[in-house]
Formats: structure tokens, C-alpha cells, sequence
């Protein structure tokens, strides 16, 4: 089977600026509700505490301020990456997980912490010893030994997390620890409400509490669980072609029904789940490389560890089961009339759509592709007729051969653009590239909140 995909143009189509300046303060929002819920657990402590005296007192305190927050700072982690549509568009997918990964590390050691000064503070008052005090707590006091074990399964995922571990893991492993989360906290959250002096005695504190917990349950449940099977059974994916566009990388087509209903944009991502033999057990994220046209989805994908180079296989008609479309790596993001693209390796897949895509009128859109040898520039000729249809530029650099290459540093951007700082800019490629590529566009004077990128975790 070989699938025909048009090229349309939109080259003069208006260039929406109004609403970007209101997405952008969106991430902001977010954060000012979620330190407003630290201030409120705060003033929540402090109001149930008359006095605080001697040692004891002054640890015991401590162990309740650390485990409220704990506590809290569980529901917003589980919240953040509960893959609400508004948060995905409004705040990012990527700046979503640095907040997930950030506050976990935070949560870990506030868990840990509370854990300490509990059992430190209740050994003074109680005149025994450290070890004599822990084994009273784990194993006579309502629903500890069950926290105790939360707490352990927490430490673990933050040992897994981290950066030299998470090198190690295949992507499969460690986004499967992780669903552990939902277990340490459904361990954790009895002892809050059984053992919690703030909570004991205060009803509406408790029913707030149940509140929180019970929101984010909702959330996680119908966008994490519900809502892609529902997707699943409506829109029935399959794949339709498999097609090489370069070595190593293919370009998959998917088919379905009522598409359109999806609502995916040129930028965005699904979590793909192929129902084939080794594929069916992980979902990973791949963005769309063209626009949803014809009833047609597309991803472009490079083989790079064993998932990846398992879809090169892939047989017409496998189901497919994708939850999505996820991210904010989308034209809505754009404020001026001017777009820089910049591409390396496959991260050309979003940006070859948002090329397409991307109201620009002529002259004022540009894409600059990186990859190490001309064969590896995967969709060249898509993205030669996209130039030539819109009145685009594009302009490529390979490594081999020698003199081909555009240097990605702040002269070499502005000999491709000479008013780059006027310019919303697209990123995406490895993380190497993309870390000089922002450093480049600093030293050339963009603005950062006009730098646009997104990475694919959790």
C-alpha cells in the first residue's frame, strides 16, 4: 500500500499573536495555586499550635510541618502528571515533568525528614531510645507498617530517578517503577488522616483533605485511564504503511476512524501503544511529523533502543492503542510575525509538521536542519516542496562532508537570520544540540520566553 500525503500551503494566512500573551502566564497561575496551597498547609499547622517547648517539642513540630507538606506535595506531583488537556497546553509536557521531577526530589526528602524528626522528637518525650521509639511507631500505631513501606517504595523511585540511574534504565523500566507512585501514596494517605494530629480532631480539615486526594484520584482516573480506552474504542487505529525515510528511520501511517475528533495539532505528541508482539506492554511518545490530513496520522521515527526499531516491523492493519494529543509545542505559543525552526537529527519530526502548518506569510519563516550525513536528512523532499509552496526558507548542515555545516552559535544563527531576536524560535533535536542551541539564542539576544521546546518524559 502506498499512502499519498498532500502538502497544503498556508503560507498567507493571518498570523494569530493575541492569545499567546495569555498562555503564557498560565504556568505562573499554576504555580501561584500550588504555593498558595503551601501557604495554607502552613497556616494550617500554625493555627493548631498553641506553643511549641523544648527539644521534643521543637522536633515533634518540625515532624508535623515536614509531613504536611509531604503529604500535600504527593497530591500536586500526582496531579501535575495527570495529563489534564489545559495543563498540557497551557503549561507544557516538559515543564510539567522538570516540576514532577523537581518536586519529587523535594517530596522524598521532606518524607524521609518527617520520618526522622517523628521519631526522634517522640523518643524524648517518651524517654526511650531511637530504635525502641520506631519499632512502638511501625508497629502499634494505625496504618505505620503499611507507611513504612510507602516510604520505602518513595526512596526507591527517587534512587531510580536519578540522572546516573536513569541513564542505565530503559525507558519501558523506569516509566514502570514510577506507576509505584500510585502504590507509596495509597499506602501513605491512612496514617495521615489516623495518626495526624491536625487531622484528628478537625472534621472539615479531614473532609478538605479527602477533598485534594479525591480530586487528583478523579483526574488521574478519567485523563490517564478512561479517556484513552474511550479513544480507543472510538477512533480504532491501526497502522496502515510503514515507510523508510532514511537509514534507520520510518515514517508510520496510521489510520482511523473520525480522526478529526482527536483535535491533534502540528506540534503535539501520543503516547503510542503498538498491539504487536514486544510492543504491546509500553507506551512511547512520538510527535506527529505531518498534519492530521485524509483521516491519516504520521510519526517519523528513529530506531535508537529496542522499541523504536521494533515499529520498522510493523505489519498493515496492527491496532494501535494512543493516548494523546499531548503538549504545548504548538503555533499558539507564537507572539511575533517571525518563526525560526531549528531541527536536529529526528527531532525534524514536530517541526516538519509545524512547518506545514504555521501561519507565516512569505519570507517569514525559516528551518534549519542538523544531522550528521546529507542521507540522514529524513522527509527532505517534504520539506523542500513545504519551502517552495510557502515562500520559506530552509536551510541544511551535515557534519560529513566537512564545509556544510552552520555553526550553531550566536554568529552562525544570525547569518541565517540576521533579526533573530525578533523571532519566535522552535527547538527540538538531542539534548546536546538543543542545550547549545539555547545558549546560542541567548547570546544573540532572544528573549527565552520566545524559545519554544518540549521533551518526553514521564
Amino acid at each position: 500500500m502506498t499512502t499519498a500525503y498532500e502538502t497544503r500551503t498556508v503560507g498567507r494566512a493571518p498570523v494569530p499573536t493575541a492569545g499567546a500573551g495569555a498562555w503564557r502566564h498560565v504556568p505562573n497561575l499554576i504555580l501561584l495555586m500550588i504555593w498558595s496551597g503551601v501557604a495554607g498547609v502552613l497556616g494550617l499547622w500554625w493555627a493548631d499550635t498553641p506553643s511549641v517547648v523544648g527539644p521534643a517539642g521543637w522536633l515533634t513540630g518540625g515532624g508535623r510541618i515536614t509531613g504536611l507538606l509531604a503529604g500535600y506535595s504527593c497530591a500536586v506531583l500526582l496531579g501535575l502528571m495527570s495529563r489534564v488537556p489545559a495543563l498540557e497546553r497551557g503549561v507544557g509536557t516538559d515543564r510539567l515533568a522538570r516540576w514532577h521531577a523537581m518536586g519529587g526530589r523535594y517530596t522524598v526528602c521532606l518524607t524521609v525528614t518527617h520520618a526522622l524528626l517523628i521519631i526522634w522528637g517522640y523518643a524524648l518525650t517518651s524517654h526511650t531510645g531511637v530504635v525502641d521509639q520506631a519499632g512502638t511507631l511501625v508497629f502499634h500505631y494505625p496504618d505505620m507498617l503499611k507507611t513504612t513501606i510507602a516510604v520505602l517504595l518513595l526512596a526507591g523511585i527517587g534512587v531510580v530517578s536519578a540522572r546516573a540511574a536513569r541513564r542505565r534504565l530503559p525507558y519501558e523500566v523506569w516509566l514502570y517503577v514510577h506507576f509505584l507512585t500510585y502504590v507509596a501514596v495509597f499506602l501513605a494517605f491512612g496514617h495521615q488522616l489516623s495518626n495526624g494530629a491536625d487531622f484528628v480532631a478537625h472534621g472539615p480539615v479531614r473532609i478538605g483533605w479527602y477533598a485534594m486526594y479525591g480530586g487528583v484520584a478523579v483526574l488521574l482516573l478519567w485523563f490517564r485511564f478512561l479517556t484513552p480506552v474511550r479513544n480507543a474504542l472510538r477512533h480504532g487505529l491501526r497502522v496502515a504503511e510503514v515507510r523508510a525515510e532514511a537509514p534507520g528511520v520510518v515514517s508510520v501511517y496510521l489510520t482511523g476512524d473520525r480522526l478529526d475528533r482527536l483535535r491533534a495539532e502540528a506540534g503535539q505528541f501520543f503516547r503510542w501503544r503498538f498491539l504487536a508482539p514486544g510492543l504491546w506492554w509500553t507506551a512511547n511518545p512520538y510527535s506527529l511529523s505531518a498534519p492530521a490530513y485524509h483521516g491519516y496520522l504520521r510519526i517519523t521515527v528513529k530506531a535508537a533502543g529496542g522499541h523504536s526499531r521494533a515499529l520498522a516491523s510493523l505489519r498493515p492493519g496492527t491496532r494501535v492503542y494512543a493516548e494523546g494529543p499531548y503538549g504545548g509545542f504548538t503555533a499558539v505559543r507564537r507572539s511575533r510575525d517571525k518563526v525560526l525552526l531549528l531541527a536536529g537529527g529526528v527531532g525534524i519530526t514536530p517541526l516538519r509538521a509545524l512547518f506545514e502548518t504555521i501561519p507565516a506569510r512569505t519570507g517569514d519563516l525559516t528551518l534549519v536542519y542538523w544531522a550528521r550525513r546529507p542521507e540522514d536528512l529524513a522527509l527532505r523532499g517534504e520539506l523542500d516542496a513545504i519551502a517552495a509552496a510557502r515562500g520559506a526558507r530552509v536551510h541544511y548542515a551535515v557534519e560529513d562532508p566537512p564545509g556544510y555545516a552552520v555553526p550553531l552559535t550566536a554568529r552562525g544563527l544570525v547569518s541565517i537570520a540576521p533579526d533573530v531576536r525578533d523571532h519566535d524560535v522552535y527547538l527540538c533535536g538531542p539534548p546536546g544540540m538543543m542545550a547549545a542551541a539555547r545558549a546560542a539564542l541567548r547570546d544573540a539576544g532572544v528573549p527565552r520566553h520566545r524559545v519554544h521546546h518540549e521533551v518526553f518524559e514521564l
